[in-house]
């Protein structure tokens, strides 16, 4: 009997300690999917230069040949502009236009526009206290010379822009941040549509959105399916209202700025469904991006849960964009792209962006 007690006795410290060790392996493997600050994810392509200061980018898919889609990203500086890259990073020369300081690009498609759908860019030129608009993808002029934005305010100085293209009839609209603003109204909604003349006008349509006044207001991302819009309130987090105008504006969520080095920057959202996905923010100083979840809880719909925090090559990430479309072979998940110092943006295979740390060492 006393055998066979201390057999039974072995087996359980085996069978505790076997559990105990699985258990502690498994928290190891949540450790190693929150932070992987030992691994570098390294760009599929780096772009061609541009003369001074690269800072955003923006996706355009080609509808008839995605492998065609293009990349548009600003040089910030004064005599800088808006460059259009293919997925191959290559400028494409014939489609550069010169701007005065742009700080941030986005895309929207199917404005209504001479009676047929046009695909638009978006860029803010800060030095002007305009935002200019380009039909794609042939980069041609649509704003007659320019809008003026944040008009009659002594706080100008255009910098983050989003377009959001309301669902139900298809109306587009231009968020615009600044360099200072108000504690409250600091972001400007315009309403974009036909001049009748050929070209595009902006109609002021709702002032929103809280500033702690620590630093800027740059970044802006509009989730078009959710109807959300989100912006960095750099140094104090995210924050998140509903996009249409006729909708509230009252501060839906501050995803706080928790774990980041200094600068919460660049928005993107990646969506795996109408309602699911992950929304990826930069940590400027730490070159890393803070992955969370698209869609909150039962509970609260506006919990966006931290999923992973990825370290990238890309040096002091401010702007960034992302698809979830197969562009081509090379980017058969989707594409990261992320502005870089050193004049240049890199783009990401999603795939190595939310693989397992393991894989990308």
């Amino acid at each position: 009997m006393r055998s066979h007690s201390i057999v039974f006795l072995l087996a359980a410290f085996i069978f505790i300690a076997c559990n105990r060790q699985s258990s502690e392996q498994s928290g190891n493997d949540t450790t190693d999917s929150i932070t992987t600050d030992s691994t570098i994810i390294q760009p599929f392509i780096v772009t061609d230069s541009v003369v001074h200061d690269t800072d955003d980018p923006a996706i355009w898919i080609n509808p008839d040949d995605p492998a065609k889609s293009l990349i548009l990203g600003t040089d910030k500086d004064a005599d800088g502009g808006l460059y259009v890259f293919d997925l191959a990073g290559k400028i494409q020369k014939d489609k550069f236009v010169k701007l005065k300081r742009p700080n941030n690009v986005d895309i929207a498609y199917g404005l209504m526009l001479s009676g047929k759908k046009t695909d638009i860019a978006v860029a803010t030129e800060r030095e002007a206290n305009k935002i200019r608009i380009f039909s794609l993808p042939d980069m041609k002029v649509v704003d007659a010379g320019g809008i003026e934005v944040f008009k009659g305010d002594s706080l100008q100085a255009p910098m983050g822009i989003a377009l959001y293209t309301r669902p139900t009839d298809k109306a587009i609209f231009a968020i615009v941040g600044r360099k200072s603003g108000p504690t409250e109204g600091y972001l400007w909604q315009y309403k974009l549509s036909d001049d009748g003349k050929g070209n595009i006008k902006a109609d002021l349509v709702r002032k929103f959105g809280k500033y702690s006044g620590k630093k800027e207001i740059e970044s802006i991302a509009v989730d078009n399916e959710m109807g959300y819009v989100y912006y960095s309130d750099e140094q104090v987090g995210v924050r998140k209202y509903y996009a249409d105008p006729d909708s509230s504006s009252k501060e839906l969520k501050l995803i706080p700025n928790k774990g980041f080095t200094e600068d919460n920057e660049g928005i993107s959202i990646y969506k795996t469904g109408l309602e699911t996905g992950y929304i990826l923010v930069s940590d400027q100083g730490a070159d890393k991006f803070h992955i969370f979840k698209r869609e909150g809880t039962k509970a609260d719909p506006h919990a966006h849960e931290l999923v992973k925090i990825v370290k990238v090559a890309a040096d002091q990430s401010d702007g960034s964009e992302v698809t979830n479309v197969a562009l081509s072979n090379d980017f058969p998940k989707g594409l990261l792209v992320v502005m870089s110092e050193g004049k240049v943006f890199h783009y990401y295979k999603w795939e190595d962006i939310l693989a397992p740390s393991s894989q990308n060492r």
